[in-house]
């Protein structure tokens, strides 16, 4: 087979049809063209076959009706690792080199022989005989007049044959041969799982089908007023609570529905559950409950029972830092998306994106993205251990420190929605300080109380509030020191003692009132706050 030393460079070159029609003469115009899309089309290949060898053309001098005409051989392009750099400048041997449509090619004969037909024939020179410029007017007038039909049928076939051979090798720019083959690497079979990896799995499809998307949506009157239009706002995850069709969630997810103040049973989301199928179904979910204070909400889709896959619930008063835990979610919208990480912290105060501050948070070092909010974070059981609700983070993705409301907060906080569409939260009915505002007052240590409502069972025990006196100076009223021996020093730390009790249940305060230290029993009754 034919061995080359070459050197390329390529110069790209628009001609019109006119140009040729023109240029060529009618007689010879639709050969030009064939001729002219053959090299375009070989042009092609060259941009997307960079690292590999392929011909030009292929013109056999023993078809020529003049032989001197335009080439003995052929004219060879070969492409090598050196292309990559950039394409060097022509090296000259003799006086062999080509110019065609922008490609420049100059070759060096080093060892040719062939027989194309299988009849002794003498040795084909593959040699460059003449000089065309850079025009393929100019090459077209010279080479169409002698092309015979032969020539035009019999070149086409050549390139297909050569340019499927394996054994085709080219010397590049003076460096060692380079033989093109196809090489098929070798395939490994993956094998078996580990019985760790296995039980990852195991979780996924497990709970996969509990995770539902959510597209917070508002309802807006049309233009014409006649009839309203869902505005989707934001997206994020939920789980299925139970077969009955309800769907826990993060207040924020469906915030801005619930800024407008919706009724019961009101639509202010979308949810997409996932079948078994692998097809994700669309309903209507419909306002049950929500709490903004744990940042929780409860939806409600019409749904068959065989689509409602409700979550197991696990138990997190029992988590220990270092236990392997995986989230489930759709960040950034891409459904059902699986993380990994491990317990990286407890009873973190967590500020939520209502901007409110939840206490006994988990806190995980598993991928949690916009769009997570709301789903699941699961221990190594498969069982739900909280809800995931926050990230700590100043790009707007994860950084490695995630936030999860715990599943004891989700037993008691749920049900209550779902039964009395608010949360039933046990209290004293009173006002206290914000903690800014008790430092100005220099109380350093305990809730300072700023009002009872006479009607309070507070007032009733004698729980006194802050007033001012006749001259206009303030007198401080009670200032809670502990409940039941729990010491609180911010009002965020009452409110998380309190979580702890029911309506009804009494409790033992410890209040400082003037140079005093008083024990004041109370019974806890309903409140908003």
């Amino acid at each position: 087979m034919p061995s080359f030393s070459c050197s390329a460079e390529i110069r790209l070159r628009t001609t019109t049809w006119a140009e040729l029609r023109t240029s060529v003469g009618l007689r010879n115009f639709y050969l030009s063209t064939v001729v002219y899309s053959f090299s375009i089309f070989l042009h092609s290949s060259f941009q997307a076959l960079n690292h590999r060898s392929f011909f030009f053309l292929y013109i056999f001098d023993r078809y020529l009706k003049n032989p001197a005409a335009f080439l003995e051989g052929m004219t060879i392009l070969a492409s090598s690792p050196s292309l990559q750099r950039g394409f060097r400048a022509p090296r000259r041997y003799g006086r062999r080199e080509v110019f065609f449509e922008g490609a420049s090619s100059v070759c060096y004969r080093r060892t040719i022989a062939s027989n194309v037909d299988g009849h002794d024939t003498p040795p084909l020179s593959f040699s460059l005989t003449r000089v065309f410029t850079a025009h393929l007017e100019e090459a077209l007038k010279n080479i169409v007049p002698s092309m015979t039909r032969r020539v035009f049928l019999a070149s086409p076939g050549v390139y297909f044959y050569l340019n499927s051979s394996r054994y085709f090798s080219a010397i590049v720019l003076g460096e060692s041969s380079v033989s093109i083959k196809e090489v098929t690497p070798p395939v490994f079979p993956s094998g078996p799982l580990f019985p760790s990896e296995e039980r990852t799995v195991d979780i996924f499809e497990m709970n996969t089908y509990s995770v539902v998307n959510i597209f917070d949506v508002t309802l807006r009157p049309q233009l014409n007023l006649t009839g309203v239009v869902e505005v989707p706002e934001g997206n994020g995850s939920g789980v299925v609570w139970d077969d009955a069709g309800h769907i826990v969630t993060n207040y924020h997810v469906v915030g801005n529905a619930l800024s407008r103040n919706p009724l019961p049973d009101q639509v202010v989301a979308r949810v997409n559950i996932l079948a078994h199928e692998g097809v994700q179904k669309n309903f209507e979910g419909k306002l049950v409950g929500a709490d903004r204070a744990k940042d929780l909400a409860v939806l409600k889709v019409e749904a068959p029972k065989d689509l409602l896959k409700p979550i197991k619930v696990g138990e997190s008063s029992v988590l220990k830092v270092g236990q392997q835990c995986l989230a489930i979610g759709n960040p950034f919208g891409f459904d059902h998306t699986l993380t990994a990480g491990v317990i990286s912290g407890l009873n973190r105060d967590i500020l939520s994106q209502a901007g409110v501050t939840i206490g006994g948070g988990i806190q995980t070092d598993a991928a949690i993205n916009p769009g997570n909010s709301g789903g699941p974070l699961l221990d190594s059981k498969g069982n739900m251990i909280g809800i995931n609700t926050a990230i700590f983070t100043q790009t707007g993705t994860s950084a490695g420190v995630g936030f999860a409301i715990p599943s004891s907060t989700l037993l008691k906080i749920v049900p209550q929605l779902i039964q009395f569409g608010k949360a039933v939260r046990a209290g004293l009915n009173i006002e206290v300080a914000h903690d800014l505002v008790a430092n100005q007052l220099n109380v350093r240590n305990g809730v300072l109380v700023l009002q009872v409502p006479a009607s309070s069972i507070a007032a009733k025990a004698g729980m006194l509030p802050t007033t001012r006196g006749f001259a206009g100076n303030i007198i401080l009223g009670d200032i809670i020191l502990a409940v039941d021996a729990k010491p609180v020093r911010s009002k965020a730390e009452l409110f998380k003692v309190l979580d702890d009790y029911a309506v009804g249940d009494q409790v033992l305060l410890k209040i400082h009132r003037g140079d005093k230290t008083l024990e004041l029993p109370l019974v806890l009754e309903e409140t908003s706050a």
